[in-house]
């Protein structure tokens, strides 16, 4: 079942309404503005988690951040390596 929905009344620049217009699809264009909200939202409250984070054990710098992407990128190859000899 989904969430009830309300009918909302909004402002914005031509341009960006046309283009979310063009690439909405069969859903439409509330769907797709809901979806865009719902991101953006998922956004402000992972940076707030981040600056709590940050606040209590300082900032990841970007050692630690190449550190991890390079952990993930290593999980990667060996989840792609494990699935080419399974198959």
């Amino acid at each position: 079942m989904s969430e009830p929905t309300g009918k909302y009344s909004i402002t914005m620049p031509r341009d960006i309404a046309e283009a979310a217009k063009a690439r909405s699809g069969p859903s439409g264009l509330s769907a797709y503005v809901a979806a865009a909200v719902a991101r953006q939202i998922e956004r402000d409250n992972l940076n707030e988690l981040i600056a709590v984070a940050e606040a209590q054990h300082g900032p990841v710098t970007d050692d630690e951040i190449q550190y991890l992407r390079d952990q993930l990128a290593e999980a990667r190859r060996e989840q792609n390596q494990d699935g080419a000899s399974a198959a």
